[in-house]
């Protein structure tokens, strides 16, 4: 299966606590962290709900 390099590109000061935990779900703690994850449905919805703070690409 495929993996995916997820970068948080932006800060999550002032975005909806919704999102904040998202973010936190997906292992994600500050600026420019990154971590590689499995390519998975439910990793692709949680990142569509917060693809404005990252950057993903193929690992």
């Amino acid at each position: 299966m495929a993996s995916l390099k997820i970068t948080l590109a932006k800060s999550v000061i002032g975005t909806n606590p919704k999102q904040r935990a998202t973010v936190e779900a997906l292992g994600l703690r500050k600026r420019e962290h990154s971590v590689i994850k499995e390519d998975t449905p439910q990793l692709r919805g949680m990142i569509e709900k917060v693809k404005h703070l990252l950057k993903v690409e193929q690992a």
